[in-house]
């Protein structure tokens, strides 16, 4: 589980746990012309502007949302290769294990548990799972941020398993005792999301008070 990089790729990776999986990542994060013109401007003014303070930041990747967020959080991944990427960047990264057995998993703890391009990964009861068992890490009054891509996005990566749009999150957090408080196609409107790989969908949750 990482952020997205939503360029095809010849190699067909089966898991996002693959060794394999990290080094697409790093590949295509380091390509010049993304560097030169710094791509990851506008995601990382828009993650800034949602303010979500001290993150649990779950399938962290290689650390591209820690480091938006100049190393505000805990990154959590269950691909070694990641998690070990991540801490090289100087983040402090866990696999989930190590997380739970760490002195950082606080309950309460955090403002804000993050899902940047992870559920789509996932089958509905996996995200269950996940979201029952990082929930708790985030304080009263704290929110989950969950963005997944859309359609072109979607299609680009072969570990994608479920298209996850605005409705199905708004479900999905709903299910968990979270209400909307926003949601966006970012950074474009929601019909560019078919032809341009990179547009999202965001959806912001605060915890329903009357669940």
């Amino acid at each position: 589980m990482s952020e997205a990089e939503n360029k095809p790729s010849s190699t067909v990776i089966a898991s996002t746990q693959d060794p394999a999986y990290a080094r697409r990542l790093e590949t295509l994060e380091a390509q010049s012309w993304k560097q030169r013109l710094d791509v990851q401007a506008p995601y990382r003014w828009n993650l800034r502007r949602l303010h979500p303070g001290y993150t649990l930041d779950i399938g962290c990747g290689i650390g591209r949302n820690l480091t938006h967020l100049e190393g505000n959080g805990i990154g959590v991944d269950h691909n070694a290769d990641c998690v070990a990427t991540a801490r090289e960047r100087g983040l402090t990264a866990y696999s989930p294990e190590e997380f739970l057995g760490s002195g950082d998993a606080k309950i309460a703890g955090f403002d804000s548990l993050l899902l940047a391009h992870v559920i789509e990964h996932l089958d509905a009861p996996t995200t269950d799972e996940l979201i029952a068992t990082y929930a708790p890490y985030v304080r009263e009054g704290g929110r989950i941020i969950v963005i997944t891509p859309q359609e072109a996005g979607y299609g680009s990566d072969s570990t994608h398993v479920r298209f996850v749009d605005h409705a199905a999150t708004e479900l999905l957090l709903g299910k968990h005792g979270w209400k909307t408080a926003s949601k966006q196609s970012f950074p474009f409107p929601r019909v560019i999301g078919r032809v341009f790989p990179y547009n999202e969908f965001v959806v912001v949750g605060e915890r329903n008070t009357d669940a």
